[in-house]
């Protein structure tokens, strides 16, 4: 499917309609979804694999990763209320994704790949970790993430810990819109990063 179609499907996907700024409830921008899932497919490989979406929100990430090629695909979400209509905007798209309520720490089903946009840690500090501990654990090839461009140094020592290898690393545009009573700009440019780490043993890379 072309990158149009999948954007455009992706963007239909709706945003948490009241968002929990406890839980950094923002929208992941559909371009940034859809890029996430093609660096993923053009690095390791999508088409019939295995995919978890960690945080999945609404489903935007899941979403997209599905209509990439992968299968299964699982979104896993601790805010039982944004699964009705991920499911809703799954179907919309015309693929099958099977969506749970969870908390991420609690998950044990491993996948071949892990993909997630975790909390930034703006409204609790390393909000974020428990997603990167589960993602390095549960992700049996590859990790594809988003991230503050500030936690750089971190994730990098951290993935290198646990004996994952940095395939890629560089910024992405990211606009976030007006979403919590305190946000006072109509829209902010975030300095964040796109991560793609590989877990599994070096050969499992070229094997599509």
């Amino acid at each position: 499917m072309r990158r149009s179609e999948i954007l455009r499907r992706v963007q239909a996907v709706p945003l948490p309609p009241d968002p929990d700024a406890s839980l950094e409830q923002v929208a992941t921008p559909a371009e940034a979804a859809v890029d996430l899932v093609m660096a993923v497919d053009h690095l390791v490989g999508l088409s019939g694999r295995s995919v978890l979406d960690l945080g999945c929100g609404t489903g935007r990430i899941a979403v997209a990763a599905a209509l990439g090629g992968a299968s299964p695909v699982v979104g896993v979400e601790v805010d039982d209320s944004l699964l009705p209509a991920a499911r809703a905007a799954a179907r919309s798209a015309g693929v099958h994704v099977e969506f749970h309520a969870s908390d991420v720490a609690r998950w044990d089903r491993p996948s071949d790949i892990v993909l997630m946009n975790p909390p930034f840690g703006a409204q609790r500090r390393h909000a974020d970790r428990p997603f990167w501990d589960r993602a390095l654990v549960l992700g049996r090839r590859a990790v594809g993430a988003f991230a503050l461009s500030a936690s750089r140094t971190f994730i990098a020592r951290f993935a290198l810990e646990r004996g994952a290898r940095v395939i890629e690393v560089g910024s992405v545009p990211w606009d976030l819109p007006r979403t919590f009573a305190h946000h006072r700009a109509e829209r902010v440019r975030l300095a964040v990063d796109r991560w793609v780490l590989e877990t599994g043993p070096n050969d499992e890379r070229t094997e599509r």
